[in-house]
């Protein structure tokens, strides 16, 4: 159990944590969500020591453990994958000392009907099922499970770590980490850097996993799948609900109302309490009733409403009229040197199609949307764009290729040259950068920041076929709904890359997966393709989780 008291913090004259407390019990499954900005890493990084913080303290048994994986930044070398997974094993002797002082503790307490007495049984449990998870015979086929749950092959267990990517080595960390078993789990965007099906086997872990969870995500689906508390940062506050996000979206707009309802009813009697004085001021009858109302007015606590957090507007522009034909590729053969990603390799794109493309990293989702926009070279095949088809692409790095020196303004500005029609100011202003904020320098923008900007870029010119790989990266989810709502209202083609289907679904009639060995599309959304490949591994004989 974690027992978070009064912690303050402040960034100059903003306030991110002012007093804020809480619990964390053994099995609790918790959501940390909150505007970006609103201080979820930060809190993250002062639990594990890593971030300084002004007042308040924890709480926390010694046999207490935290494991954390935080959005980026981690890389390993010098060792075999299997080597580097196996290390999370290492402190495997101290788990026994850890069930010795929590079972001394447990033998202490008086009131054995107590929570507190629970939680402690639960967990010694957790602690003597990771003592038992470490027997030698099993180890090597839980490193095995994992990793190849996370998408790693079996062939790849003797590879130097040093040879993977960031995103890879990400996995890599997760991995060490879930085995670690830890009394509390801390993943600060765990699904960043999986695809579907990783994601989903991760999602099935997480449900089991013996320990406590707290997940910042920007991922709904996933935080639904997961989570049963979801815990709230706003303007320094903290609060907290007994339920997943969905649960807590509906369970915030009914705090909210009702805070509303209740300042609206205090004003109306504020108001007829201030009449009745002022009418009957001069009246003597009636001296000592009104200089008691006037004693009541002064005690009232006013309610204050909760301020509502800014929200984005946006909306592409109307696209101008397309033929059915929007771009069809025929035999396409596409490679990097020795690695081949495409091979003879053929798809047909309708107008108002809209097709989620997914697969396993490393099957050319990225490179696919690249084609299709007209920027990748291929090596052989034809790519035939249809009678006035007009593409806009939003790239997964477009963000950080934005040019630091510029400010937002004038990024934006170069985006709208040849289009008299654009409207630079007012775009940045419905992506929330209105009046100094569009002459800040791009270099200072935060990565959600910058992601608002290579947006605004996109609504510089009308387009009718919008290819966007992994748009979300960055957002919070209330700015991955404003986004999903511009997508449902855009009159044209839609091609996305993206592993969250819960921004998927609603705006997708088709799938096209893509496979190292192939491709198929579908007439179907996310989560209806998850159904159909379990299905299909289940009459395989194989699970994906």
């Amino acid at each position: 159990m974690l027992n978070i008291r009064e912690l303050t913090l402040r960034y100059g004259p903003k306030e991110i944590f002012n007093n804020i407390s809480t619990i964390i019990h053994p099995r609790d499954r918790i959501a940390l969500v909150g505007a970006n900005g609103s201080g979820k890493s930060t809190l993250l990084k002062i639990l594990i020591g890593e971030a300084e913080y002004d007042g308040g303290h924890f709480e926390k048994p010694d046999y207490f453990t935290i494991g954390y994986l935080p959005q980026d930044g981690i890389s390993a070398k010098g060792r075999t994958l299997y080597e580097e997974v196996e290390s999370a094993f290492d402190d495997v002797l101290s788990l026994q000392s850890k069930i010795d002082e929590a079972s001394e503790e447990m033998y202490n307490f008086e009131d054995t009907a107590s929570e507190e007495y629970f939680e402690l049984l639960d967990t010694i449990g957790a602690l003597e099922q990771q003592l038992e998870d470490h027997e030698p015979e099993k180890m090597k086929s839980r490193i095995e499970r994992i990793l190849l749950g996370l998408g790693f092959k079996k062939e790849h267990l003797n590879r130097d770590v040093g040879e993977y990517s960031g995103g890879w080595q990400m996995r890599i960390a997760l991995a060490k980490l879930i085995l670690k078993n830890p009394s509390l789990l801390l993943l600060d965007e765990p699904t960043n850097h999986l695809d579907i099906i990783s994601q989903h086997w991760l999602e099935n872990y997480l449900r089991h996993y013996q320990g406590a969870l707290c997940i910042i995500s920007h991922d709904r689906a996933f935080l639904d799948a997961v989570t049963d508390r979801t815990i709230e940062l706003k303007f320094g506050a903290l609060h907290s609900y007994a339920g997943n996000y969905s649960f807590y979206v509906t369970q915030s707009a009914d705090r909210i109302a009702q805070q509303r309802k209740a300042y609206e009813t205090q004003q109306k009697e504020i108001t007829r309490q201030k009449e009745f004085i002022n009418r009957f001021r001069s009246n003597q009858k009636k001296a000592s009733m009104v200089q008691s109302r006037i004693k009541a007015l002064d005690k009232i606590e006013v309610i204050k409403v909760e301020r509502e957090e800014k929200k984005m507007f946006f909306r592409f522009p109307n696209p101008p009229v397309s033929s059915q034909k929007v771009v069809d590729l025929h035999n396409i053969y596409k490679s990097y040197g020795d690695i081949k990603v495409f091979n003879d390799f053929t798809l047909h794109i309708d107008r108002g199609d809209r097709i989620a493309i997914v697969g396993v990293n490393g099957a050319g989702k990225s490179t696919l949307a690249r084609i299709l926009a007209g920027i990748e070279p291929i090596q052989s095949g034809v790519r035939d764009v249809g009678l006035n088809t007009v593409i806009a692409y939003f790239a997964q790095q477009q963000a950080e290729e934005l040019d630091p020196n510029n400010s937002v303004l004038a990024e934006v500005e170069n985006s709208a040259q040849g289009n008299p029609e654009a409207n630079p100011r007012g775009a940045l202003g419905a992506l929330l950068f209105s009046g100094d904020e569009a002459l800040k320098d791009i270099r200072v923008l935060s990565g959600g920041e910058r992601n608002r900007v290579a947006l605004a870029k996109m609504l510089m010119k009308p387009a009718n076929c919008i290819v966007l790989d992994e748009p979300t990266n960055h957002l919070d989810i209330k700015s991955k709904e404003v986004l999903q709502d511009a997508i449902k209202l855009f009159d044209g083609t839609v091609i996305l890359v993206s592993h969250d289907r819960a921004f998927l679904d609603p705006v997708v009639n088709k799938v096209l997966e893509v496979r190292p060995d192939g491709s198929r599309l579908l007439s179907c959304n996310v989560s209806e393709y998850i159904k159909r490949i379990e299905k299909e591994a289940e009459e395989n004989g194989t699970k994906l989780s």
